[in-house]
């Protein structure tokens, strides 16, 4: 087992990291911008190093930074977490060099499902249900419209290195392609240093439903069933559930035999997320792969009694998994609390917290990193916290993120707590009533 952990990553899921390897022995390293120095990741880590300044390319993307960190500390291994290189195979391959532990992905997996045209290629190889599209990148506009007639409209274009509803666009009709391509390939050139584009069917109407997947180095997965996170803005998941309300026995049993079909056939190792999206009829169709912990995996560890980073760690440290799959036992629902003005909007809101009070009681969950007097840097993600209620049914989860909401109290800065709260209150999210769509029509009440 690994001695010495370093996190290199910040704010929320860097805590929830140390808390485990906390609760497993190992000693922890929080890596830390100037401006993220106040951070609670870095007073409960056992050691921290300054890694750069606020912009997060000269501080946690700078890998040169993060290898010279693990080696003065002597850290025998590396967590990403979410974000900033747990997904860059570059880093991975460097980690492996230095004789560094990388917990995630090898960097052959990262290249090969990290680059969503080759994941969907080899997806395809192994029987998984695919949405139709192009065959890998698109070389031309003059491709694009031709694979555009082929499919029929409406299409998504989507750039190949995207995360983030990055690099996405829409096209209803021919004459509207080559405005949207020209911007996709723009915006993915800046945000990611690649503008390869393919182009998929647009699925109107989808649920976005993803499958929780565990592998381990002899070949062998598991899926630890779904969370459905279709209530998105701008293709940035807002909150999500388990189990899914739109979910039957029969395709929760399809979907998760196709996630781990799919993480058997490129022998994954280490915790894992397989998209999909499903239609109004039910049929699943692979959308991506996330080779990293989600933002969202709480409600997987809620419903099941399971802490998917002491699974991570084990899997890393050369652990079999026992091959179980597992089926949630009870609801779990996540609001992701936003420093965002949701009645301007959701204009970030960085800045101050001058009162906070954090919500509490039976089935009550809070992941954060920030309390009373921390300011919020400008630099990064606008995500504060995650509060996740889990109960016996979904209308007691719902009720339960009620009560939560109306005690979490945070002043000084904008959030998106009373977004939540009224979305609690929608009679379609109540109704499980819900697709991609739904933000679309939300309309938030007046202050």
């Amino acid at each position: 087992m690994f001695k010495k952990i370093l996190i290199a990553n910040r704010g929320e899921i860097a805590l929830r990291v140390i808390r485990t390897c906390k609760e497993m022995g190992i000693k922890t390293v929080a890596v830390y911008s100037t401006v993220d120095a106040d951070s609670l990741h870095v007073k409960f880590a056992d050691e921290a190093v300054c890694i750069g300044p606020g912009p997060s390319s000269e501080s946690y993307l700078k890998m040169s930074h993060i290898i010279a960190a693990a080696e003065i500390t002597n850290a025998d291994a590396i967590h990403p977490g979410y974000g900033f290189l747990s997904e860059n195979s570059k880093f991975s391959r460097i980690c492996q060099e230095h004789g560094i532990k990388f917990i995630g992905a090898s960097p052959e997996m990262i290249d090969k499902m990290g680059d969503k045209a080759t994941a969907k290629a080899t997806m395809i190889a192994a029987g998984v249900p695919c949405v139709p599209g192009s065959e890998g990148i698109l070389e031309s506009l003059e491709q694009a419209h031709e694979v555009a007639k082929q499919i029929g409209y409406p299409v998504m274009i989507k750039a190949t290195a995207g995360g983030g509803g990055r690099g996405m666009r829409e096209v209803m009709k021919a004459d509207e392609l080559e405005k949207h391509w020209n911007s996709a390939r723009q915006e993915a050139g800046a945000a990611f240093g690649n503008d390869g584009m393919y182009m998929e069917k647009l699925i109107l109407e989808p649920r976005h439903i993803e499958i929780q997947v565990v592998g381990d180095s002899f070949g062998k997965a598991c899926h630890l069933s779904e969370r459905d996170c279709s209530i998105q803005r701008r293709h940035q998941k807002l909150t999500e559930e388990t189990p899914s309300p739109f979910m039957t026995d029969d395709l929760r049993q399809r979907m998760g035999e196709a996630a781990v079909k799919a993480a058997e056939s490129i022998k994954y190792e280490g915790a894992g997320t397989i998209e999909f999206l499903v239609d109004k009829d039910r049929n699943f169709y692979f959308m991506e792969m996330n080779t990293r912990i989600q933002v969202e995996h709480p409600i997987t560890e809620q419903v099941i009694d399971y802490d998917l980073i002491r699974e991570q760690i084990l899997v890393a440290a050369g652990v079999p998994i026992s091959g179980k799959n597992y089926l949630p036992k009870l609801h779990a629902i996540e609001c992701r609390i936003n420093a965002e003005d949701p009645y301007n909007d959701f204009r970030p809101s960085p800045g101050k917290i001058t009162t906070l009070h954090s919500p509490g009681g039976h089935g009550v969950r809070l992941d954060t990193h920030v309390y009373a007097g921390y300011t919020i840097p400008s630099n990064y993600d606008s995500m504060i916290a995650k509060l996740i209620t889990t109960a016996q049914t979904r209308e007691e989860a719902i009720a339960k993120m009620k009560r939560a909401l109306d005690e979490f109290y945070i002043e000084g800065i904008k959030t998106t707590i009373p977004f939540h709260r009224q979305l609690m209150d929608d009679p379609n999210y109540v109704a499980g009533n819900y697709t991609t769509s739904f933000m679309e029509s939300f309309k938030m009440n007046e202050l």
